[in-house]
């Protein structure tokens, strides 16, 4: 199963490719396609449906079964089952409708296909399938709550079959939830060594105001270091670097290292206020040479 549209405002977001994220206004609504396809070959009858997820200790945990939110009482599917014929697809619409009275907020669901075997005795088991597409959800009124993050320390650490371990505590600041990624970069500047870069462990997600670690595990063999160790993560269009110097102990966990960021965006104020004050200091000095010259012409 896979999602078939994207907002026009998010064509670029590619967590928008894969999940349903989006901002509704009470009272209004959006819509999106899904495909569901049958790789088997035999006619598939397929149940589709909207249930509730949460996001705790950085894991999007879907629910059981049926289970409701509030965001799944106001998500449709239609049709809600279809024969999908073998080796064929078929797309279905999903339709999210805010009340007037919805709290403000993202929610979290899944919209779900769902295959059921059927039982072999009055009391048999049911084996059930489902896959489904994740949803992020929020509503209020005005433009989309913005999303950001912190990466506000670094830990090396060893784990205990001897692989090194870097491990970033990351804080959501903004107000979406947020599905991290990134990568990690080390040099060795004495010895003139590169390592990397290595994938971050994907599947952490952030919910609002939380702080969780991302982790990304290296090569055994890699020397402890000091190594200068640059971290890059993001989150849809969101992507922060910061640096520090990290050295792999023997066991455990080495004390955590403050970072110093990487990213010019994070210049941006600095470099605003040193213009200023440059222009201030210019226009200043204009105001003295003028003043000075008018004393001497009178």
């Amino acid at each position: 199963m896979r999602l078939l549209d994207v907002a026009p405002s998010q064509r670029n977001d590619p967590r928008a490719r894969l999940y349903i994220v989006d901002h509704v206004a009470p009272g209004e609504a959006i819509k999106r396609r899904i495909e569901v396809v049958n790789t088997t070959s035999a006619v598939a009858h397929v149940a589709l449906y909207p249930a509730a997820a949460a996001i705790s200790d950085g894991v999007f945990s879907v629910a059981d079964g049926h289970t409701p939110n509030d965001l799944s009482t106001w998500t449709s599917v239609t049709p809600g089952a279809i024969d999908v014929p073998a080796g064929g697809r078929v797309t279905a619409a999903v339709t999210v409708r805010v009340p007037l009275d919805a709290a403000p907020g993202e929610q979290y669901g899944a919209v779900w296909a769902e295959v059921s075997s059927a039982p072999t005795s009055p009391d048999g088991v049911i084996q059930i399938n489902r896959v489904g597409v994740r949803m992020y959800v929020s509503a209020g009124p005005g433009g989309a709550p913005a999303a950001d993050f912190t990466i506000d320390s670094l830990t090396a650490k060893r784990l205990p079959d001897g692989r090194p371990v870097v491990e970033a505590a990351v804080h959501n600041t903004g107000g979406r939830a947020l599905d991290m990624s990134g990568t990690l970069q080390l040099v060795d500047e004495a010895g003139g060594l590169n390592a990397g870069p290595y994938p971050a462990k994907l599947g952490v997600t952030l919910a609002v105001a939380a702080t969780e670690p991302v982790t990304i595990v290296l090569d055994e063999k890699l020397p402890a270091g000091p190594w200068d160790a640059a971290i890059t993560l993001r989150s849809g269009l969101i992507e922060r670097t910061v640096r520090a110097v990290v050295t792999f102990p023997t066991l455990g966990a080495a004390k955590p290292v403050l970072p110093t960021t990487s990213d010019p965006r994070s210049l941006a104020p600095i470099v605003v206020a040193l213009v200023g004050l440059l222009l201030s200091l210019v226009a200043g000095a204009a105001l003295l040479r003028w003043r000075f010259r008018r004393g001497i012409e009178v």
